[in-house]
């Protein structure tokens, strides 16, 4: 198991853990942040075992919902959107290899909950730290989702056991591990970048946007990520 505090090489990374971590390292003005979520939501619900639906909820109280379901989930995704709401249900993209689809499906939260399916959320943030949108994980098997609460909770507090270390919550499948691994190391990018701006802030004596600003400047100048440059602030002040 990899240690919750590594920084795995983005090369090594898996496609959702490096999904991840790489929104939480992308400009909030970069084009195309819809299709990274998008994409987030297949890869959770394709690969994590005890995930049978994956959704984004966007965090604009607006209702917009994508939702995406692999295998044979997709004709009883559809029947029952189209159930719910012949004109709230829509297709968003077409098939991808391995039987994943997403469709926009505004009010699923409630069908999920008259479906008796357990949920966990995870809040999904790009380079400035705001919360642009949340992953909500559906599982048919509530005790099945057990463990990815706990390792999302592990994630945010490292005193908590991972799941699996204790006898009271069991360990996590392949993809569940994938999914907090990555989580956990996007909360480590956004702390680092936290960290710089409010360096910055305090030596220039600006606002928190202004130094968000400058950070996004200074890394575009040098080709760098958001966090390679937000590394740099840090370690001109404490190096």
């Amino acid at each position: 198991m990899t240690p919750r505090s590594a920084q795995i090489p983005t090369g090594m990374r898996q496609p959702l853990a490096d999904a991840i971590v790489a929104l939480a390292d992308t400009p909030d003005d970069v084009p195309g942040v819809d299709d990274r979520l998008r994409r987030l939501a297949e890869l959770a619900a394709d690969r994590i075992d005890a995930v049978d639906y994956a959704a984004v909820a966007s965090r604009h109280g607006d209702g917009a919902c994508t939702v995406a379901a692999g295998g044979d989930l997709v004709k009883s995704v559809e029947a029952a959107s189209q159930d719910d709401s012949q004109d709230d249900s829509q297709d968003a993209s077409d098939s991808e290899p391995g039987g994943d689809t997403t469709m926009a499906w505004p009010g699923f939260r409630d069908t999920a909950a008259e479906m008796g399916l357990g949920l966990v959320s995870v809040p999904l943030f790009t380079g400035s730290g705001t919360a642009i949108a949340t992953l909500d994980l559906y599982g048919r098997e509530v005790s099945a989702m057990a463990p990815l609460t706990a390792g999302i909770c592990a994630a945010y507090d490292p005193d908590l056991p991972w799941p699996g270390d204790t006898e009271d919550v069991p360990a996590m499948d392949a993809g569940g591990e994938e999914l907090v691994t990555g989580f956990a190391e996007a909360l480590s990018v956004r702390a680092t970048i936290q960290c710089a701006l409010a360096l910055i802030m305090a030596n220039d004596k600006i606002k928190d946007q202004d130094a968000y600003l400058k950070l996004r400047v200074r890394a575009a100048g040098d080709g760098v990520s958001l966090s390679t440059a937000a590394n740099t602030v840090i370690m001109s002040k404490f190096g």
